[in-house]
């Protein structure tokens, strides 16, 4: 089942477009935190997005962007102001299509099949994980913040990776460890604070300061 998130500020039409989708087996999310629509990017992983231009607080241009800094998902606009400038501003930003309003609503189902058969194989978007603005991509082992991003290498990776999926939480020395040896490493309590030491420097580099906190004694978190 493909995943479908909707950016539209009138209601009505964003029903109607979730309505019609689900016919056609779509998962559907539409936005109503209009102030951070990336956390429900990353907690929702779309196939597709659909994006208008006028939205409270940042316009669609503006997501359009913050989408593309951390994915290729597909995204398409759909938009009463359709002159030529807005057009090519949002393939300027990222955009694979634009949609005019008003719109027949099989031909906006049409248009966004053929977008997915042409951009999955079925290969589904890269999961991200995401925590106060910091995108994971667990794709390519990147760390993406305020339009930056740094590379991890496989120990630093696997260490982030394991403290965001128990964000909140205490995560043990130990459970780091053991989560090190499921794979091809093996680390002793020396080698884990050298790759942690490492890993905070490259947060401290795109602006995470203090994002792993040590709970002496006891481990690591995230809050």
């Amino acid at each position: 089942m493909y995943k479908l998130m909707i950016a539209e500020d009138d209601q009505g039409i964003a029903a109607a477009i979730r309505e019609q989708a689900q016919l056609w087996d779509f998962e559907v999310l539409i936005i109503e935190n209009f102030r951070n629509v990336m956390s429900d990017f990353a907690r929702f992983q779309p196939h597709i997005v659909l994006m208008d231009i006028s939205l409270p607080f940042f316009n669609g241009f503006h997501w359009c962007s913050e989408i593309r800094k951390v994915s290729n998902v597909p995204i398409i606009f759909i938009s009463s102001a359709s002159d030529n400038m807005n057009i090519v501003m949002a393939v300027n930003m990222g955009a694979d299509d634009f949609i005019a309003k008003p719109f027949d609503q099989s031909v906006l189902m049409a248009k966004l099949r053929a977008l997915l058969r042409r951009t999955y194989d079925f290969d589904v978007t890269v999961p991200l994980l995401e925590h106060r603005g910091a995108f994971l991509d667990t794709g390519d082992n990147t760390l993406s913040f305020e339009g930056k991003k740094t590379e991890l290498t496989k120990n630093e990776y696997r260490i982030l990776c394991c403290l965001l999926e128990s964000k909140g939480r205490v995560v043990s020395r130990e459970k780091l460890m053991e989560r090190l040896w499921e794979t091809d490493s093996f680390v002793d309590d020396n080698t884990l604070t050298v790759n942690v030491n490492r890993l905070r420097k490259k947060l401290d580099g795109i602006g995470l300061d203090s994002f792993i906190t040590t709970k002496f004694g006891v481990g690591y978190i995230i809050e």
